[in-house]
């Protein structure tokens, strides 16, 4: 048993993520990388002072209960919480990017505050539950809950860390297996920040076991693959029996885990981990297409004929089930806008909003911040929501009569760079998606990588001998080939 590949994860993950289906549950490994200790870092020098070695045992929740017993209280133990967790660590991208990501369960068993930090940073409002009582209450407009099922540092003389408080959790903070049980059900889950010898992971599969018996859904687990590289204190031979013993051991617990419903996704290194997390992300927000135009001039066709062309791309982006984004550029926003309602009038689909968002640029001044900040403002907001942009045709009437080419559209182009967003202009439309696409097609490893298929569908949307229903066509395969 090899566990689950990384392609399949980021595929389904994705999906569940799309559905609001997706939930988070974070280890100290997470964190460990943002500059904080994880356990084995928190207990160390408390246990050389009850004379005893942290790399020599495996039960760190009775570790913790030692020092417990051996100082009559726990003063010593919260202290050093406070020390550990307070400050001086900064978000990471694995938490930048699992903040990014539209979800809306966030669970962990570490004390400190990065993940609710990732999502503020994010524009978000995280609802953070710490203690039992604060699940009978909602903050308003919240967009994530965080759920610190062992306590926080700003409450550290409550923090879940000895036997006493493993053996007491039901009774104290009962609710929150409660809650967790009703995520478990509805939602797919990532573990992430644990290893296979996380004392914590081992209480929550017990947990979880107890919680759901058999009326369970697939969970997934990112764990690091053993090495050769990981044993080199001893002799030569002696390493090379270790790493076996302990491949034999990753498999047993690749099918142990299984029991729980989690699949396991290895990574050679923990530096891959928020790689992987990128591919989710890139997955994702290649479903939320920027459709970005503005016309005055139609070029060799006629206003109806271009107009029901951007129509019907809109139209086909919703079919496909992904998402519209625009800023209501000049006619062409309308007909985007059209090609939206169509869809979800002819479907079963009745809410909108959840398939087109528009953010029609302000045209009045309305505060000290100028006109044109506001309007790249804009731009940066809609931009960072998406996986690609379509540019078409990008032209403007000056005060003088003359038609130009729209420098908002370039700007939307370079704005989408910034977020690494893959720009698909539709060159044979003419004025800005033409110099894009120019610009585009002179470096196309610059911005497509290797993806030579890609670049072979972005070339043929250049093409100016293709009627408006076989770029349609191409623009529809080159979406396909980005979500494959």
């Amino acid at each position: 048993m090899r566990g689950t590949s990384v392609e399949s994860f980021v595929q389904k993950y994705t999906e569940e993520v799309r559905q609001g289906t997706a939930a988070v549950f974070a280890g100290a490994g997470l964190s460990r990388a943002a500059g904080h200790v994880d356990w084995e870092g928190l207990l160390r020098p408390l246990a050389k002072d009850i004379d005893l070695r942290v790399e020599r045992e495996y039960d760190l929740i009775s570790l913790a209960q030692y020092y417990v017993n051996d100082k009559g209280g726990r003063g010593s133990i919260d202290q050093e919480i406070v020390n550990r967790f307070s400050g001086g660590a900064e978000v990471t991208r694995a938490h930048e990017i699992l903040a990014s990501l539209p979800i809306r369960s966030y669970w962990t068993t570490n004390y400190d505050g990065m993940i609710e930090a990732a999502l503020e940073q994010a524009g978000k409002t995280p609802d953070i539950k710490i203690e039992p009582e604060n699940l009978a209450v909602t903050k308003p407009r919240r967009d994530a809950v965080v759920y610190k099922m062992h306590g926080d540092v700003s409450q550290a003389h409550k923090a879940v860390i000895s036997k006493d408080d493993y053996e007491g959790y039901e009774k104290e903070r009962g609710l929150f297996s409660i809650n967790l049980q009703g995520d478990l059900v509805s939602k797919t889950f990532l573990f992430v920040g644990f290893s296979f010898n996380d004392p914590n992971l081992g209480l929550i599969l017990s947990r979880i076991r107890g919680l759901l018996g058999q009326n369970r859904r697939d969970h997934y687990a990112l764990f690091k693959r053993v090495s050769r590289s990981d044993y080199t204190e001893h002799g030569e031979e002696e390493n090379e029996q270790e790493f076996l013993y302990q491949q034999v051991l990753e498999q047993h617990r690749v099918v142990d885990l299984k029991r729980y419903g989690i699949q396991t996704v290895f990574v050679d290194t923990y530096d891959e981990i928020p790689a992987v997390l990128q591919r989710v992300l890139d997955r994702h927000r290649r479903r939320n297409v920027f459709i970005s135009g503005a016309a005055e001039d139609y070029g060799r066709w006629s206003k109806e004929k271009a107009l029901r062309f951007v129509h019907d791309l809109s139209y086909g982006v919703l079919e496909r089930e992904d998402r519209v984004l625009s800023g209501f550029g000049v006619d062409v926003g309308t007909a985007v806008i059209n090609g939206a309602l169509s869809f979800i009038h002819g479907s079963q689909y009745r809410h909108l909003d959840e398939y087109l968002t528009l953010r029609p640029f302000p045209q009045f001044q309305t505060s000290d911040e100028p006109i044109r900040d506001s309007w790249k403002r804009y731009r940066q907001d809609m931009l960072s929501e998406s996986g690609v942009a379509l540019f078409v045709f990008g032209n403007k009437r000056l005060d003088t009569g003359e038609i130009v080419e729209s420098g908002g559209m370039v700007e939307e182009f370079e704005v989408g760079l910034e977020h690494s967003v893959v720009p698909v202009p539709i060159g044979a439309t003419g004025f800005a998606s033409k110099t894009i696409w120019e610009r585009v097609m002179s470096d196309p490893a610059h911005y497509y990588g290797d993806d030579d298929a890609l670049v072979t569908l972005v070339r043929s949307l250049g093409d100016e001998t293709l009627t408006l229903d076989q770029l349609r066509y191409q623009v529809s395969k080159t979406l396909s080939h980005l979500r494959s």
